[in-house]
């Protein structure tokens, strides 16, 4: 499956963005997903995650309560929500895609877009 995400961009701490996740190539609604952030020089950590059904989220300590993840099977495309955006938030948002139910680890993702930069400036 081919991942393209969007939606990043430059903001105001305090502001919200959201950024969209967009699949092809395969039945959306067979992977769960997930988003990652890395900042230069930084691991790969996690933000949050969601079953294939909807049914199941999860969020890092850092997201929980600001953060929101979400999909449209129809559109074949997931969603984070982020408001209260804090500059701690700049990073490089990764999408990906997994057959785990429950991904909780980057090694269940099989598939990952390219990322979309998000800038929040204090």
């Amino acid at each position: 499956v081919q991942l393209q995400a969007s939606g990043g961009g430059l903001v105001q701490a305090g502001g919200s963005l959201r950024l969209s996740c967009t699949a092809s190539g395969r039945p959306f609604s067979s992977y769960s997903m997930g988003w990652y952030r890395q900042n230069i020089g930084k691991p790969r950590e996690f933000v949050a995650l969601i079953s294939w059904s909807g049914g199941t989220t999860r969020y890092a300590d850092s997201a929980k309560g600001r953060f929101t993840i979400s999909r449209d099977n129809s559109m074949d495309t997931a969603y984070l929500q982020m408001n209260d955006l804090k500059p701690e938030d700049t990073a490089v948002y990764y999408c990906g895609a997994s057959e785990v139910v429950i991904p909780t680890r980057q090694s269940h993702y099989e598939f990952w877009g390219q990322g979309t930069l998000v800038t929040v400036s204090a």
